[in-house]
């Protein structure tokens, strides 16, 4: 829900190329918001298909940085909310989403590990060479062959890393023209990944910057867009447009991303360019809940609501407000619909909904509450958020030891390993021996506690 993804782009969560997200090596600020996975899914799910990554489980990740930028790691795809806000049309997006899968489909990463090994061993072969030359000369009283030996020994290294570079550019390569060939597949246009690339380009003459191809691990746009025009045009497929009804989703999903991102300014520059109405009426009701007036946002919320009953993000807008409004009663109930018209069946929106069960003080609620957040929890296993409200509903029903556990989760999956061992200490004493919540505090408690991110 909106209130939700400001309180991700305040957070820093972790995220691993190879293993859990609480467990990676850097940090990466991340956005969770269900309407804009569910639209990213939308977008990738025919491309995935084409590419033979349907049951590969891969998992979009949003990351709250302004650039326009997209990535894979593992069987992870990250995409920057700056390429969302960026992009004017759905087809910009779908674009992206196809080179990355490019890079998936094509098994890149694993190759790219051997290149750097590879690269590696160069270098250390041109520096061995170097030292036994500088050693030779030492021993010969050589200036010439001692200075040799230096030159081997730097050229080596610049050798191993051009040949690493210019292997990602054949890479890159290889994904642009595998991304033509899943828009082919699903009836899609390149014409997105065009506007990209020009985008880059004039970037890059703005700047003023000039750069050695041979030193860079991308071609250059002007070569990227020279290899694809004939491919992209080519297509009967070219001058397809996205239909109406995405293009508002994606108009709606901007909207929300300038609000939140770049404040009340910046999403009326946004709003101002054009564009769906209905976005505009959707950026100014989550601008007005942020930043204006209560009573004015609530009336905001329900004209949404009447405008598209069963568009399940409106009613997760009202119940952002009625919480805010400090009605959870009412909020409660604005979730219950969003949970029931949502698709995509996102985690999110039940944790939202226990969590306005437990703000009604109604003790008859707390059973419900845990119902929705261990099933969220279920859609959602590493949402920390989800777990410090499923231990306040243990906690306020007097199941300490569950409430402990929950703790523990929360901190584990939020990368706090010291803090999240010893919560589930505690509540493993409090457990009987042998049962599943005792197993689960087990195994956070013999958690191998990764070296740069020990607390």
């Amino acid at each position: 829900m909106p209130g939700r993804l400001m309180s991700a782009l305040v957070a820093a969560a972790l995220v691993a190329a190879s293993c859990l997200p609480s467990h990676a090596q850097r940090r990466i600020p991340l956005v969770r918001d269900a309407e804009i996975e569910a639209l990213v899914r939308d977008y990738a799910r025919p491309i995935f298909k084409a590419a033979g990554l349907s049951k590969a489980g891969v998992e979009i990740i949003l990351v709250n940085d302004q650039s326009f930028n997209a990535f894979v790691a593992g069987r992870r795809m990250f995409i920057n909310t700056g390429a969302l806000l960026q992009a004017e049309t759905p087809n910009e997006i779908i674009g992206v989403i196809a080179h990355e899968a490019g890079h998936l489909a094509g098994g890149h990463q694993e190759r790219l590990r051997d290149q750097i090994a590879r690269a590696q061993t160069m270098a250390i072969v041109g520096s061995l060479l170097g030292l036994g030359a500088i050693a030779a000369g030492a021993a010969t009283d050589s200036r010439e062959l001692a200075g040799a030996g230096g030159g081997i020994m730097m050229g080596g290294g610049e050798a191993a890393r051009r040949s690493l570079l210019g292997y990602q550019r054949s890479e890159e390569t290889t994904a642009d023209r595998s991304a033509i060939t899943y828009l082919q597949a699903t009836g899609q246009s390149a014409k997105g990944m065009l506007k990209t690339f020009e985008r880059f380009q004039s970037a890059l003459a703005l700047s003023g910057t000039k750069i050695d191809p041979y030193r860079v691990s991308h071609p250059a746009p002007r070569d990227r867009i020279a290899n694809l025009q004939a491919l992209a045009t080519a297509s009967n497929y070219y001058d397809v447009v996205d239909p109406p009804a995405l293009q508002q989703r994606h108009d709606m999903m901007r909207a929300k991303i300038a609000v939140y991102t770049q404040g009340q300014a910046g999403a009326a520059r946004l709003l101002r360019k054009g564009g769906d109405g209905l976005a505009a009426q959707y950026g100014d009701a989550m601008a007005t809940h942020l930043y204006g007036n209560l009573q004015s946002a609530v009336k905001k919320a329900d004209a949404l609501v009447k405008a598209q009953p069963k568009n399940p993000y409106f009613h997760e807008l009202n119940g952002d407000v009625l919480m805010k409004a400090n009605k959870p009663a009412q909020a409660a109930e604005a979730y219950r619909n969003a949970v029931r018209l949502d698709p995509a069946k996102s985690g999110l929106l039940r944790i939202a909904l226990g969590q306005a069960l437990i703000a009604t003080g109604d003790p008859a609620s707390l059973n419900k509450a845990l119902t929705e957040l261990e099933a969220g929890l279920e859609r959602d296993r590493e949402n920390p958020t989800g777990y410090r409200y499923l231990a306040q509903a243990y906690g306020q029903l007097g199941n300490i030891p569950e409430a402990e556990l929950a703790t523990a989760e929360g901190y584990y999956y939020s990368g706090a390993f010291q803090d999240a061992k010893v919560m589930a200490a505690r509540a493993q004493s409090k457990m009987k021996r042998g049962s599943p919540g005792w197993v689960r505090a087990q195994d956070i408690i013999n958690f191998k506690t990764p070296k740069s991110n020990k607390n």
